[in-house]
């Protein structure tokens, strides 16, 4: 079986409410929509086509790639299904790869903790690995090589290779997050449900680690978020080619553009625009940012409109809701008196 050059079904999973952009990204690199989830978008392809999913998409969180589907009505059907896929043909059995990490989703009445669909289908795999090559790979929660993952609903048992290891939204810059940050996946949707094409204005008062600004940022320049990153789970699966990946990277960074966007991030904390400018510099989009420590009605905004996008407190706590009305207030008049040709968020 040489998944490589086979086409299966590819889950791309994201935050609930973003799919319609996951599904418009995928469409756009040229995969069919074969299915929207509620969180997900199914589409198909081969194990090498998930190095471009991987490297391109922006509001997904992880590419799975499915290699099996059965039935089971108990774990020892799990076992028994799991057990029987050629695992030898695509997991490393030894050396600096023979590490294994398996996540699983259950829904189903006789199971009630995911840890041990994970637990048994581990062993099934070392099982099937020992019998067929003779050696037993280590085994782990990290992610940082191959990882499997299990889908039980029901009867129905999905099992897939998680091509992506790590999440997607873990880009690499996110070094000082500070509290409460914004996920990269969803600031890259938000972005993308504005409507904004990276070529106005981008305002972001309240900036926070600055993961807006950065986002806008890498969408300005058209250049792919996948390549601040430089391990995903394929590198780590038998088959896997490292000069196709060298040539899918450079196909990424000839794709880059230059931009003549204002991208302005501010925000009153001193420390918060220390850290969004550290995050920006990790990312290579310092220079395409412009920082400021101030309030946010003193945010400079450029002329010739664009978008301005605040992410201010929402008051979950008990009694933050009448501390906040005077605040909404400042913000709703800073919208009417320096925003006016801009698109506010």
């Amino acid at each position: 079986m040489n998944l490589w050059i086979e086409k299966k079904k590819i889950l791309i999973t994201c935050p609930k409410g973003i799919v319609p952009w996951l599904a418009d990204e995928v469409r756009a690199l040229g995969f069919p929509i074969l299915r929207e989830g509620e969180a997900a978008v199914e589409t198909e392809g081969t194990l090498a086509d998930t190095m471009r999913l991987n490297l391109h998409v922006r509001t997904g969180h992880r590419v799975l790639f499915l290699i099996e589907a059965f039935e089971a009505m108990n774990p020892e059907g799990l076992y028994t299904g799991i057990r029987k896929i050629p695992w030898e043909d695509f997991l490393h059995e030894g050396g600096a790869h023979a590490y294994l990490c398996v996540t699983s989703t259950a829904d189903t009445p006789t199971i009630n903790d995911a840890r041990f669909v994970n637990v048994k289908t581990k062993d099934a795999i070392v099982d099937r690995l020992v019998e067929r090559c003779g050696l037993r790979p280590d085994s782990g929660p990290d992610r940082d090589r191959a990882v499997v993952h299990v889908y039980w609903k029901g009867n129905e048992i999905l099992v897939y290779l998680d091509t992506s290891g790590e999440p997607l939204s873990r880009r690499g810059y996110r070094k000082i997050p500070l509290a409460a940050p914004m996920q990269e996946t969803l600031a890259a949707a938000v972005i993308l449900a504005m409507g904004w094409k990276g070529r106005t204005s981008f305002v972001n008062p309240m900036c926070g680690s600055g993961t807006l600004a950065i986002e806008a940022a890498l969408f300005a320049e058209g250049r792919a978020p996948g390549l601040l990153r430089s391990n995903y789970g394929f590198i780590h699966l038998k088959g896997f080619d490292p000069a196709a990946w060298r040539k899918i990277r450079a196909e990424a960074h000839g794709m880059q553009k230059e931009t003549a966007a204002k991208i302005i991030a501010t925000d009153i904390d001193p420390k918060a625009v220390a850290a969004a400018r550290q995050n920006a510099r990790t990312a290579g989009v310092e220079k395409l940012i412009t920082f400021t420590v101030c309030p946010f009605a003193q945010t400079p905004v450029p002329e010739r409109g664009g978008v301005v996008i605040l992410n201010p407190p929402y008051g979950e706590r008990t009694g933050e809701l009448s501390r906040l009305t005077g605040l909404y207030r400042e913000i709703g008049d800073f919208f009417k008196q320096k925003c006016g040709d801009y698109l506010g968020y």
